[in-house]
């Protein structure tokens, strides 16, 4: 077996459970807060393609994707994001953006030279899965509050930038729901060209926000007048946006080069997306009706929920995305958890399964990450379990 395995950490969902087990069951409906998956709709536009292409699961995907698809998230890349161009050579479909942040790394990572991949803390654990299998080195940059929930980049010294060769940037956060300025992503682009690596920009919850659209790392470049989009790789999905998780279906997009690089890879992985979810994948990004109903769904959660718990906890509304990251009463997550578990049957993640320790602090200890993507009255109710809870026990 491939000794790298050993390295792996338990995934957070895995401990989760080990928190839970020896708890009781039953008792009030369980309503999970725990996980990320959006429950609003999927668009009927979508499920009507799915329909009318089904005869094409008699052929095989090639895995550059139908020039049609790459030509859409091209044109929708344009829209979103104010680019003077792109082109579809700089678009590469995915079979969501899990398995291609996972696959980038194992792509662009030299393990003959001790390579270093920068990302935040705390994290989506593909990033870590995907630097440790690809024989490289974590390095750990922790959100905290004295700095936005953003990674604090003047504090990386200039050997670690030297021997950086993947930066993982999340934006907008996971779990935090931070957003990153234009100034603050051109930053990054000088230091990959000052260093010479490359930046996978997660910005797989890029359309969910309040009122304004969060920027993206190629837009960033095109204000710079750079766009080749050179050491730069935004990943984007239809999952977070159009509530199609199950449909497997992304983009990567960016440096040609890089992206002509991976394809390669991708190639001889086999993880080509098919020809059906490719034509229902177009209809689906050239659509905005539902991505904006999808906003004001999420609007009239986060006001609900706010609502009934900022009196009783310190929370406040994400800059974007559908997480809320509040701090606990107590300060211990993990206790915080399986009480409420045991007691109110509403399971939310402790914030320290998204971390890891470094120097002596943990930056996600004492949060827990609550996911607002079931029905507004499962949430409203959640919110009002949680807070009886915390009025109770603390």
């Amino acid at each position: 077996m491939n000794p790298d395995l050993d390295l792996l950490h338990p995934y957070p969902f895995e401990k989760l459970a080990q928190l839970f087990d020896g708890l009781p069951q039953g008792g009030a409906p369980h309503i999970a807060l725990s996980i990320g998956e959006p429950q609003h709709p999927a668009p009927t536009l979508v499920q009507d393609a799915l329909r009318a292409h089904s005869a094409e699961l008699a052929r095989y995907p090639t895995t550059l994707g139908l020039p049609a698809l790459r030509e859409t998230i091209a044109g929708w890349l344009k829209r979103r994001f104010q680019l003077e161009r792109i082109a579809v050579e700089q678009v590469l479909p995915v079979t969501g953006t899990r398995e291609a942040l996972f696959a980038f790394a194992q792509a662009v990572l030299d393990r003959s030279q001790q390579p270093k991949v920068l990302m935040p803390n705390p994290f989506y654990q593909i990033y870590e899965g995907a630097t440790l299998l690809a024989g490289g080195e974590p390095e750990y940059l922790p959100c905290t509050p004295e700095h936005g929930l953003q990674p604090d980049y003047d504090a990386v010294s200039a050997d670690t930038w030297q021997r950086c060769q993947l930066l993982y940037i999340c934006s907008p956060g996971n779990p935090t729901g931070a957003v990153m300025s234009i100034d603050q992503l051109q930053s990054l682009i000088r230091l990959a060209d000052e260093h010479d690596f490359i930046i996978a920009s997660d910005e797989c919850y890029s359309e969910i926000y309040d009122q304004t659209p969060p920027p993206g790392l190629l837009q960033a470049c095109d204000a710079m007048g750079r766009h080749d989009y050179a050491r730069c790789v935004v990943f984007h999905s239809l999952s977070k946006r159009s509530n199609l998780p199950g449909l497997r279906s992304g983009f990567a997009a960016g440096d040609a080069t890089v992206l002509k690089q991976f394809l390669r890879y991708r190639t001889y992985h086999g993880c080509a997306m098919p020809p059906h979810h490719q034509l229902a994948s177009i209809a689906a990004w050239n659509d905005e009706a539902h991505v904006q109903e999808n906003r004001r769904l999420y609007r009239e959660k986060f006001s609900a929920v706010l609502n009934i718990l900022q009196p009783v906890m310190n929370v406040s509304a994400p800059e974007a995305g559908f997480y809320l990251w509040p701090e606990v009463p107590g300060g211990d997550d993990e206790h915080f958890a399986r009480e409420l578990k045991r007691t109110e049957n509403v399971t939310v993640l402790p914030g320290r399964y998204l971390s890891r320790e470094v120097a002596g602090l943990n930056p996600g200890a004492g949060r827990v990450r609550m996911a607002l993507v079931a029905t507004l009255e499962e949430c409203e109710e959640g919110a009002r379990r949680i807070r009886r809870f915390i009025e109770h026990t603390y």
